[in-house]
């Protein structure tokens, strides 16, 4: 064999090249891990976020005014409720529309001064988001009360239950 600038590879990276490359399966993973951490992080970020400009820039209690009495504590399967009217819910609201992080959203508003049925009190649910399971206290499901589609997203067929805080609710004797 001829030695000569073309023929020594002795010092040529280009036997190490199938080591040195990454297969793609690898980067893929490494993407996902990366983007998963991305969206956790700015989820806790915009939750610290929120509460401290809660404190800082309000005088409401970070929470939004919980409107508390006996009647609208325990509540369990089987109850009567009425639905709080819509003045009165909104005063529970901070700016972010929520109470303790449970969203009252606009397709929810119908529902205002209506008698409705205790479905099922919730203690655990599934954050879809990062699919966690998370606790909870003082939230119930109403009985034939579903979500149908939001006016940003169109009609939905999910049909999933509204998450209702008791604060927003008022039992019937």
């Amino acid at each position: 064999m001829k030695s000569g600038p073309m023929n020594d590879r002795r010092g040529c990276q280009l036997l190490s090249l199938p080591a040195l490359a990454e297969s793609p399966e690898s980067l893929e993973i490494l993407w996902q891990r990366r983007n998963r951490i991305r969206r956790a992080v700015k989820r806790r970020w915009i939750y610290f976020r929120n509460f401290f400009s809660d404190i800082i820039y309000s005088r409401t209690p970070p929470f939004g005014r919980v409107v508390e009495s006996e009647e609208t504590r325990d509540l369990k399967a089987g109850d009567q409720v009425m639905v709080r009217s819509a003045a009165e819910i909104q005063q529970t609201l901070d700016r972010w529309n929520s109470v303790k992080g449970c969203s009252f959203m606009e397709e929810m508003w119908p529902y205002c001064g209506t008698e409705q049925t205790v479905l099922k009190e919730v203690k655990r649910f599934l954050d879809e988001r990062d699919y966690l399971i998370k606790k909870c206290s003082r939230i119930v499901i109403l009985d034939g009360v579903m979500c149908q589609g939001t006016k940003d997203f169109g009609a939905c067929d999910r049909s999933c239950f509204f998450f209702w805080r008791e604060e927003w609710l008022e039992k019937v004797k």
